[in-house]
């Protein structure tokens, strides 16, 4: 096991980052089924990518609320470039994909929309089928786990500034016991609601001013040359909050027997979530931890991202 500090990036890193934004990746729309329902996405190849190459592949998936085009795009153009076929897509009810609740934050729904992404990566000419794996970021972790847990398809995993909780630790973070049971009645009333009406209960995910919005005056999402593009619907579905506080994603851990890496920082989003799921992992595992990185420069900051990447192609290099 490998435990490092990393207190700046490297001048090879930034020599390797600037050369990989040289070219830029072949991108593919493509459509796959989870379901029943129509997913979106986007393949990316390398820029050199020949027909009748079969090249190892990755499933991105990125922070809770977002959607391909955010830090799954970031992550896969990164990936495309140090020799890997990457799978971005929007889940179901988010973005370009199907489904009539939106903008529901369904963990169980993203995990199977996860092990069907990699199921479909197994039918493209351009993959080789005995080396996919996956790459979660912050809220999708999780997901990217359970995931592993449950799908053949998947070989190896790395988690990027992973979000990974317990009930001890939302509590901490959503402000204790009784406000967590008060966003899960919220939660069950706006899916009564859904379910009789047929009528969505949303919010604004996220905003500088509006101080209801799930995510008040946070960076990145309010910032029109970062997260909020035009692809971003900044909208939350309150039906989401019972799904999202009653997961558990660091249990997975214990059922979680394929490599794994995980890149985070102490300056980062619940770090100790990280550290508990990491320490009850049984298998093949590695850690990376960055100073001084924040949450979401690891969604778009170039030095985390190259990094990040780095790390993520040469794991997955010596484990699939």
């Amino acid at each position: 096991m490998k435990n490092l500090l990393l207190a700046a990036v490297t001048a090879a890193t930034l020599q390797l980052s600037l050369a990989n934004d040289a070219e830029a990746a072949q991108v593919k729309e493509v459509n796959f089924d989870s379901n029943n329902q129509n997913l979106v996405g986007n393949l990316y190849l390398p820029d050199d990518y020949q027909e009748g190459d079969k090249l190892p592949a990755v499933v991105v998936t990125g922070a809770w609320t977002t959607v391909k085009e955010q830090m799954p795009a970031t992550y896969a153009e990164e990936m495309a470039d140090r020799g890997y076929a990457v799978l971005a897509f929007d889940f179901r009810n988010w973005g370009e994909s199907d489904g009539e609740q939106r903008q529901l934050e369904n963990p169980t729904n993203k995990t199977q929309d996860i092990i069907a992404a990699a199921d479909y990566l197994t039918t493209r000419p351009e993959i080789d089928s005995k080396k996919i794996a996956g790459l979660g970021i912050c809220a999708s972790a999780g997901y990217m786990a359970d995931a592993a847990v449950q799908s053949n398809d998947i070989g190896a995993i790395a988690l990027v500034a992973p979000w990974l909780h317990n009930q001890e630790i939302v509590n901490e973070v959503y402000g204790g016991e009784e406000s967590v049971q008060s966003l899960i009645n919220i939660s069950r009333k706006a899916e009564t609601k859904y379910q009789t009406t047929g009528e969505l209960s949303l919010i604004p995910a996220a905003s500088m001013t509006d101080e209801n919005a799930v995510m008040y005056q946070a960076p990145y999402y309010t910032e029109t040359d970062r997260g909020m593009i035009p692809e971003y619907i900044n909208e939350f579905n309150l039906a989401s909050w019972e799904g999202w506080l009653t997961y558990d994603a660091i249990a997975t851990a214990d059922e979680l027997d394929k490599p794994v890496k995980i890149i985070h920082s102490e300056e980062a989003a619940i770090p100790q979530g990280a550290k508990e799921f990491y320490s009850r992992l049984s298998g093949e595992k590695d850690e990376l931890w960055l100073a001084d990185t924040t949450q979401f420069n690891f969604y778009d900051n170039p030095e985390a991202v190259a990094t990040a990447s780095d790390a993520v192609a040469e794991y997955f290099a010596e484990t699939l």
